[in-house]
């Protein structure tokens, strides 16, 4: 996989794992949450389970980031700037998902 498509890669993976949490009631997108409480009407995933989602899936997108990245070449070494532009990053990109699942009117 050359440069780009990886970049391209990291990219749509960011943008899925930042909007995942709040597209679906399910974590992660596989796991049901207890179907007892699911079954009873309006249930949704509390707002704490979104964002604790959401960081882990922050981690696993910038392991595949890195794992490009040293499939590349040589990976640099980050410090903290990076990862706090990367985790502000990673919130702006789950701005789409959050409008979607609490700014938006139901009808």
């Amino acid at each position: 996989m050359d440069v780009a498509a990886s970049s391209w890669l990291v990219i749509a993976l960011g943008i899925l794992g930042a909007n995942l949490p709040f597209l679906n009631e399910k974590l992660f997108a596989a796991v049901p949450l207890k179907k007892a409480a699911q079954a009873e009407q309006g249930w949704r995933k509390p707002l704490a389970l979104r964002l604790l989602e959401m960081v882990i899936l922050y981690f696993i997108v910038g392991a595949v980031a890195f794992a490009l990245e040293a499939r590349i070449g040589n990976a640099f070494p980050q410090t903290w700037e990076f990862y706090a532009i990367t985790g502000c990053l990673f919130l702006v990109l789950a701005f789409p998902g959050f409008v979607t699942r609490y700014l938006r009117k139901r009808r």
